[in-house]
């Protein structure tokens, strides 16, 4: 069944917990209609009472699937009947240095930081160019701007094809008020990030502070385009 909604319409992959479960609720509680991608999908805690029949829905999601994103797309088309943004926040890290690493890690890597990306803006295009003011969030790293160690190369390496994918993203839908970002954080204070640093959770930038920026990046007009946004914990030589 189609619910026509007058409120915008996300699709956020990685939804189940972390920093996509904090982009979905904060979007929700902005006034969007949400469509969350998640293995095993389930209500979560922020959607358990109010307008969630008609703002909230759940998805089977595997970024590792090809078909996948074709799918969850044409099911939230059915849903809602609209697609306003995108947030490609599912990713995974394997922490080896580029000589340790095999073809399968960075195989394992680029297939869903980058290709799963991709293919989830392919799937939502039309719909995306058709709003007027479609909108893609990548959600990259600072280690798609620089290396900062050997055991970070091989994540370096798709993370920064990340960032060149939303920048090539936002080129191709430019002039169809398609505005694409790469959001780019240090460590936040996630699983991931608590078996990567010694930093206690409370110095980390926190996933709800991490929401809040990509709403607003989301809901800048056509004409104040943000290509790359950088956030950061620590101190560092440039961001």
């Amino acid at each position: 069944m189609t619910i026509k909604t007058g409120r915008r319409v996300a699709l956020i992959s990685g939804a189940s917990r972390g920093i996509g479960d904090h982009i979905a609720a904060e979007l929700f509680r902005q006034g969007w209609a949400v469509s969350l991608g998640m293995r095993k999908p389930t209500i979560p805690y922020w959607a358990s009472s109010g307008d969630q029949a008609n703002s909230v829905h759940l998805a089977q999601y595997d970024a590792n699937d090809p078909g996948a994103e074709a799918r969850w797309v044409a099911d939230a088309l059915r849903h809602f009947g609209r697609v306003d943004a995108i947030v490609a926040n599912a990713g995974i890290m394997i922490p080896k240095t580029v000589i340790e690493a095999e073809d399968e890690d960075i195989d394992a890597m680029l297939a869903v930081n980058v290709k799963a990306p991709r293919r989830l803006a392919k799937a939502a295009w039309e719909p995306l160019c058709e709003s007027g003011q479609g909108r893609v969030i990548i959600l990259a790293s600072l280690s798609g701007k620089r290396v900062k160690s050997a055991g970070s190369g091989s994540y370096s390496v798709s993370k920064f094809a990340a960032v060149a994918l939303s920048h090539a993203i936002r080129q191709a839908g430019f002039d169809k008020g398609v505005r694409a970002t790469a959001v780019c954080p240090g460590f936040v204070a996630t699983d991931m990030a608590a078996g990567l640093t010694d930093r206690p959770a409370e110095q980390l930038t926190q996933p709800g502070d991490l929401a809040r920026i990509v709403a607003l990046l989301v809901s800048l007009p056509n004409e104040a385009s943000v290509a790359e946004f950088a956030i950061n914990c620590q101190l560092e030589e440039f961001f």
